[in-house]
């Protein structure tokens, strides 16, 4: 079976996000070469010592072809890909067997490299220490009244009426916060008391993210103005910038430096496979 076709399909979908026949000349040529890249990497693989007795699980073909037909809406367009690019449904359940294996060879061989252990993970971590500071995290509230001057109750004069009196009540009694936006807030959140959860800097528009930052535990800010409408905040908790700790982040950072470790080495593999068949890689 000439794989092209199926790796054709593939690359397009990855480089641009289209069928085959959609592609503009400098995008097909792109595709054509990285699809003959594939099918190299492919034959090599697959003829190498280490693909001998690979299996695949037995869903495994079945769930990557469910997850290339989820990439269409309808049954049509997806049956009219295949047949553009030169494909049915067999042909592709013999491409998409085949690619996988050549996956399963690579972990297989990535899996040869030893994994990382407690003592090169520590000094990782103290080399980097940079690499684990936890930026200051605020947990945060908000009320919001949208601005929308299609309706009579949201033209800017009268929500910013409501959300001012709203924020009186809460000088009052800054105990309601919860109350009035399960009442009054017309973001989503407010079906848990206006609860926007953790947040660091920069996620919040800007005219939020100044005022929270700004606040102390437990306050709430005046009235404030962004593209959504007119809020009201309150600053629940303050975690302050941090370095964690390395009990913190060892088996994760294990995990992360022993899989590193395992693409390095099955690139390497791959990079050695291709040079002995003359390909560049």
């Amino acid at each position: 079976m000439n794989p092209l076709a199926y790796y054709q399909l593939k690359a397009a979908q990855a480089l641009f996000g289209k069928p085959c026949a959609a592609l503009a000349t400098a995008e097909a040529r792109k595709v054509a070469a990285v699809a003959q890249r594939y099918a190299h990497i492919e034959a090599a693989v697959l003829a190498s010592p280490q693909a001998r007795g690979v299996c695949l699980a037995d869903d495994a073909v079945a769930g990557a072809l469910g997850e290339i037909r989820a990439r269409y809406a309808e049954p049509d367009a997806y049956a009219a890909d295949l047949a553009a690019a030169g494909l049915d449904a067999a042909t592709l359940e013999r491409a998409v067997q085949r690619d996988l294996l050549v996956e399963t060879v690579l972990a297989r061989v990535g899996a040869e490299a030893c994994k990382v252990g407690t003592v090169e993970a520590e000094i990782f971590y103290y080399a980097h220490l940079d690499r684990f500071r936890s930026p200051e995290r605020r947990v945060a509230r908000h009320i919001l009244v949208t601005v929308n001057e299609d309706f009579d109750d949201n033209r800017r004069e009268v929500a910013l009426r409501r959300i001012e009196e709203i924020a009186r009540r809460l000088a009052a009694k800054p105990g309601r916060f919860e109350e009035q936006a399960i009442k009054h807030s017309e973001c989503p959140t407010a079906l848990n008391g206006g609860l926007l959860g953790e947040v660091t800097r920069g996620q919040l528009y800007p005219e939020l993210d100044a005022a929270l930052f700004a606040l102390k535990e437990g306050g709430i800010s005046d009235v404030l103005e962004s593209e959504l409408g007119f809020h009201v905040l309150r600053c629940d908790r303050i975690q302050s910038a941090r370095t964690l700790s390395y009990s913190e982040v060892a088996p994760s950072l294990r995990r992360r430096l022993t899989e590193e470790r395992a693409q390095r080495h099955a690139r390497e593999w791959l990079e050695g496979l291709l040079s002995k068949v003359g390909v560049s890689a």
